[in-house]
Order: structure tokens, then sequence, then C-alpha cells
């Protein structure tokens, strides 16, 4: 039963998100920080969607695939999180098919 009652604290670990512009995208003066890992990445995109002032923007893991919004953070960082981070790529216009 103890481990039932931890699996869940392991889901709130902090996870450091380092947001890198990519194309036409400007650059954003805040491009690193935490955020729980229960969190959905589709706050990741709501942020960066009220940062850049943009309805539509095109997110990339490791420059290589656009997660689902519904994916929880800590998932993608511990499959696909490099030193310690999670690389996340972002456009204004489709920049990798």
């Amino acid at each position: 039963m103890a481990a039932a009652e931890s699996s869940p604290r392991s889901s709130v670990k902090n996870v450091i998100i380092q947001l890198k512009a990519t194309g036409d995208a400007p650059i954003l003066k805040q491009n690193k920080f935490k955020m729980l890992g229960s969190e959905k990445f589709a706050k990741v995109i709501d942020f960066l969607r009220r940062q850049l002032h943009r309805e539509t923007v095109f997110v990339y893991i490791n420059s290589a695939f656009s997660p689902n919004p519904d994916e929880l953070v800590i998932d993608l960082f511990n499959n696909f999180g490099v030193d310690g981070k999670l690389l996340v790529y972002y456009a204004c216009s489709v920049a990798w098919g």
C-alpha cells in the first residue's frame, strides 16, 4: 500500500521547461520555467499563446514531434527530457512536418 501512496507524489515533481524559438517566432524574455509534472502539456501551449499574442502556435518536443495537449508533462519529460529539461520548440507557422 505504501507504493500506491507514493506514486501520485512522483507525478507532482517539478519539471524544467526550456522554450526555444524556431522559424519566424520571436524569442521570449523568459524562456525557462518550472511547472508541475502532473500538469497537461496544454498549459504550456496556453502560456505560449498568451506570450506571443497568437491563437495558433506550433510546438515540438526536441524538434521532432508535436505532443498531444492531453499528455502529462512528467511523461514527456521522462521519455524525451534532455539534460534535466524538457526542450519545447515553438513557431508561429509550421516548422517541421
